[in-house]
């Protein structure tokens, strides 16, 4: 049995603000960064540079 890691590092996906489709996954620290992350990102639903912001990944 497995048991999930629990540390300052979690997995997050980022979500375009337009669309609000879910198009990058990655890893974000929370001893670093408290806030939710945004970065502007290409979207290739909208194919344009959106915002994109954290979102929990299920």
């Amino acid at each position: 049995m497995a048991s999930k890691k629990k540390g300052p590092v979690e997995k997050i996906a980022l979500q375009c603000s337009e669309c609000k489709q879910k198009n990058y996954s990655t890893e974000k620290n929370r001893r670093n960064m408290q806030g939710k992350m945004e970065l502007k990102k290409y979207c290739k639903f909208d194919q344009k540079h959106t915002l994109h912001k954290e979102a929990k990944i299920k």
